[in-house]
């Protein structure tokens, strides 16, 4: 027998016993070789009828969160809300955009009671945040406006934007250091309000449509993200 050809018989010794071990493996562990893996089974997840009109408080169940781990309480809205954006309200309810219903909702944590109110045919709610007056005040898209709404009273104050800036695709707002209310529209525009005087100033964005998230830091500046133009 030549060098070369022990070689071979050598490999071929070999490979045998590699598929004879993978069978004896797969036979021990009781599986075939052409069956294929289980697949994981996903637990259920949990849910609160649509039915129930109350929330679910964390005294009426009986298992509680291990220390250190959040606690979740869900609140059943009137059908048709489609809730958007949420804020908490300084009587310790929560406002929130019932962009669904053309309505601002108000919910209380407590009792899981709620109220909403009419913004105006065509309302489309997107954000709302509580102004340094306590009112809450709202990004609205289908008004093409910046709406207030008096929390004692319910009085609806529209602030339009200018003609010229039609369909502004309004999204989020922010006050900044000097009580003057900066909002964003994802059409492409910035802007300001001055809840004082009415005025406001609309500003092309940068680069073009995108404009979403705003937020106030601390000292008062402005940020703005821009969703399409990524910046």
């Amino acid at each position: 027998m030549s060098h070369s050809q022990g070689l071979i018989r050598t490999a071929r010794i070999a490979v045998f016993a590699v598929a004879l071990f993978m069978t004896a493996f797969v036979l021990a562990c009781g599986g075939s070789s052409e069956e294929a893996a289980p697949s994981p089974t996903l637990a259920p997840i949990e849910s609160v009828s649509p039915e129930s009109t109350a929330p679910l408080l964390d005294d009426e169940t009986d298992d509680e969160a291990p220390a250190g781990e959040p606690e979740l309480s869900s609140y059943p809205l009137p059908a048709g809300s489609r809730p958007h954006d949420v804020a908490p309200a300084a009587d310790g309810g929560v406002w929130y955009a019932a962009q669904g219903a053309g309505q601002l909702g108000w919910l209380d944590p407590d009792t899981g009671e709620t109220r909403q109110i009419a913004l105006g045919p065509g309302s489309r709610p997107h954000g709302v945040i509580v102004g340094p007056d306590g009112a809450p005040w709202i990004t609205d898209g289908g008004l093409n406006a910046i709406v207030r709404v008096d929390p004692d009273t319910d009085e609806v104050t529209v602030f339009a934007l200018p003609a010229d800036r039609p369909n502004a695709n309004l999204n989020t707002a922010a006050f900044d250091g000097n009580g003057r209310l900066w909002f964003t529209g994802q059409n492409g525009i910035y802007g300001r309000l001055d809840p004082a005087s009415g005025e406001m100033a609309v500003f092309d964005a940068p680069r073009g449509t995108g404009p979403y998230g705003i937020a106030s830091t601390p000292e008062g500046d402005i940020y703005y993200a821009s969703l399409a133009g990524s910046y």
